[in-house]
């Protein structure tokens, strides 16, 4: 037993001083997006921009690639934010069930062709990889519309990304998500508080 607890800090400790900067950096992301603040997509483009990088180097290529995307969105969601002056111009949505129903569709139809793909170039997890980078776009983009459901597709995903990157012995990540999981509940509650402030208002 102490040997396993010996190899564990081991490793923590090996942990590189990039991904400190990326955990940290995602960490104050999503705790901003809780409280709606326009200043979470500087964190996201920090994070992604590191991440980018150090999953290209443990070979989850779908992963890199969705940071790449990430890091545009980072853009594109303060611009969305930002819109009419005040980020508050774009309230809080919900989307109908029907179009949830035909976005995992297109995302589970794409799997196969964008997995063997990313395993011919020799990607690790290829086919788990890519469900997860395709779910993530979706909530990337619900998340710069603010739809609330946004917030349950998070949930899938940091809950697969964790055993991913726990396998590529990123375990200061895996962690990272293990929060997030954590942190999307308060998300959900905080914003269903905003909503219901909106709806008085209006």
């Amino acid at each position: 037993m102490n040997e396993i607890l010996s190899n564990i800090s081991t490793a923590f400790l090996a942990q590189s001083w990039l991904e400190v900067v990326a955990v940290v950096s995602a960490i104050l992301y999503l705790v901003l997006v809780i409280r709606e603040n326009i200043w979470c997509w500087f964190f996201a483009f920090v994070s992604t921009a590191i991440y980018v990088y150090l999953f290209y180097s443990v070979v989850l290529l779908s992963e890199s690639l969705l940071n790449v995307y990430y890091l545009i969105m980072a853009v594109y969601g303060w611009w969305q934010w930002h819109t009419g002056n005040d980020h508050e111009a774009v309230i809080i949505q919900h989307w109908p069930v029907s179009r949830h129903i035909k976005i995992l569709t297109v995302c589970a139809l794409l799997v196969a062709p964008v997995g063997y793909g990313m395993s011919q170039l020799g990607a690790s997890y290829a086919y788990l990889d890519a469900f997860v980078a395709l779910l993530a776009v979706s909530a990337t983009i619900m998340l710069a519309y603010k739809v609330f459901e946004n917030w349950y597709y998070w949930l899938l995903v940091d809950t697969l990304s964790i055993y991913l990157f726990w396998q590529k012995s990123m375990y200061l990540t895996a962690l990272l998500f293990v929060l997030y999981i954590v942190l999307i509940f308060v998300g959900i509650q905080n914003w269903k508080r905003l909503i219901n402030q909106q709806t008085n208002v209006q």
